[in-house]
């Protein structure tokens, strides 16, 4: 079942920060958010992930936000920290930073710039390596094809082999499944969690193949425990029948509304006042707004209720 000690297993969603109508930092909205998730059964939570509009953010805003952020859960649940970063000291000085204000863990990609700066595998190897050196909390890998990095699970297996915090890995590239199952299988025990992401559109095909834990977006927690609940509890055809409940909703976040989805829904449901993005990230277009709402509907999730 899903726990917040180690092993993780469970639903850790993604937190999507709040901007008012100006695009000024909401902390008063960007705290209700989190009570929210909290209270609609997020086993734990992420924080700064591509999905919370990180690369939008300056350095003194990602400080503000993860110190709020920390502060405010106050260990009610784990709370995964996105410490991403090309440079390996920023990486490692962003993990020790998390680590210090009370992460549970942080989740970082392979170093990339751009559309073509790389780092080859012994480079990806000893970064990882010392960001590892200089925390005491776990790393989750970031496999994702944003990085344009190719991360081949006899990769990941050696790293969660050799590299002490190395421990858990999000795949949510083509295929995720079986990837996951490769990784399990050479990594063993060292796998401490195989992880689903993208915003659980694999998510069943993912748990067939050993995930234990779904890292999706921020808006209905309460939906995704129907299908990861039961699943780890060994019920797979409960699991199976709310995954076909909760498809379309996923469905529309994953290939209509993508990062906005989280804020309309909080938005629509009172939680927060703006659901605005921050420019250049384009709002969806309304009738995808209206599809996604229409699908929520239907539903009848916690965030529609929550702040009414």
């Amino acid at each position: 079942m899903p726990t917040s000690a180690r092993p993780y297993r469970g639903v850790f969603p993604v937190v999507p920060t709040i901007f008012t109508e100006t695009g000024e930092l909401d902390l008063d909205g960007q705290k209700r958010c989190v009570d929210f998730m909290i209270d609609a059964g997020s086993t734990g939570l992420c924080i700064l992930a591509n999905f919370s509009e990180q690369f939008v953010l300056t350095d003194d805003e990602r400080s503000v936000l993860m110190e709020t952020m920390l502060a405010h859960v106050a260990g009610r649940v784990p709370v995964i920290v996105t410490t991403t970063h090309f440079s390996t000291r920023a990486c490692a000085d962003r993990s020790r930073r998390a680590q210090e204000l009370g992460a549970a863990m942080v989740m970082v990609m392979p170093p990339y710039h751009g559309a073509t700066i790389r780092v080859p595998e012994a480079g990806i190897v000893e970064f990882f390596q010392r960001v590892s050196d200089a925390i005491d909390i776990p790393i989750m890998i970031q496999d994702a094809p944003v990085s344009g990095t190719p991360l081949p699970a006899p990769l990941l297996a050696r790293m969660a082999r050799e590299i002490a915090q190395v421990s858990y890995f999000k795949i949510e590239v083509p295929q995720a499944a079986a990837k996951l199952r490769t990784l399990i299988d050479l990594g063993g025990d060292a796998i401490e969690g195989p992880w689903d992401g993208e915003e659980a559109i694999t998510l069943l095909a993912d748990l067939d193949a050993g995930a234990t834990g779904a890292m999706t977006g921020g808006a209905y927690p309460d939906g995704i425990r129907q299908i990861v609940d039961p699943y780890l509890a060994g019920d797979r055809e409960a699991a199976v029948a709310a995954y076909g409940r909760w498809l379309p909703l996923i469905n529309h976040e994953n290939r209509q509304c993508g990062i906005a989805t989280a804020k309309i829904l909080m938005k629509e449901g009172g939680i927060i006042a703006s659901d605005a993005m921050r420019h250049p990230t384009a709002n969806p277009h309304p009738m995808s707004r209206d599809g996604l709402l229409d699908a929520a509907r239907r539903l009848d999730p916690l965030v529609l209720r929550w702040g009414r």
